[in-house]
């Protein structure tokens, strides 16, 4: 059975500042088999445009803080931009520190992301995982997605491949 944080713990909008943690929690995941179809480490650098994008009245990135650490986070984006069928439907991405893994912190992000876009008029949410990520999937599935889509052998590890599966979830 997983230990849940009972700490003194927040769900807030990140800042700037907060970037290069969420950058190297990403690339923990990066170098982890089958988290994320990302390969390439990155910088605080490179991701500063996608943050900027992510707008805190329309795109919100969370993070999950305690001590003044972050230990995940979670990022609300829009799914094809410029379809205008699609404006109420939107991409969440999640990333937990590997050492904070299987405490309820994926989890409240989840849960809290719901909240925050059916506040934000956002009919739909959906992630898109690597079919070779049980945790990730158990988690959708704890938090009420269902499975939506696969698509069969489209990510290519260097020889390794695996499939995407969407898991999506309309907001009452």
């Amino acid at each position: 059975m997983a230990e849940y944080l009972y700490l003194p713990c927040m769900i807030r909008t990140a800042v700037q500042q907060d970037l290069p943690q969420i950058v190297a929690i990403h690339n923990q995941a990066i170098l982890q088999p089958f988290q994320t179809a990302d390969m390439d480490l990155l910088t605080v650098k490179d991701r500063v445009e996608w943050f900027e994008l992510h707008k805190p009245e329309q795109y919100p990135v969370l993070v999950f803080e305690t001590d003044g650490e972050i230990r995940g986070w979670l990022s609300i984006s829009p799914y094809r931009p410029g379809r205008r069928a699609l404006r109420s439907c939107v991409e969440i991405s999640f990333y937990v520190d590997q050492h904070f893994q299987r405490k309820g912190i994926g989890v409240a992000l989840v849960e809290q992301a719901c909240i925050v876009c059916k506040n934000m008029g956002y009919h739909s949410a959906f992630a898109i995982i690597l079919d070779k990520n049980t945790p990730s999937i158990a988690l959708m599935e704890h938090c009420g997605f269902t499975r939506w889509a696969h698509l069969p052998d489209i990510a290519d590890f260097d020889g390794k491949t695996c499939g995407q599966v969407y898991y999506g979830i309309h907001l009452p």
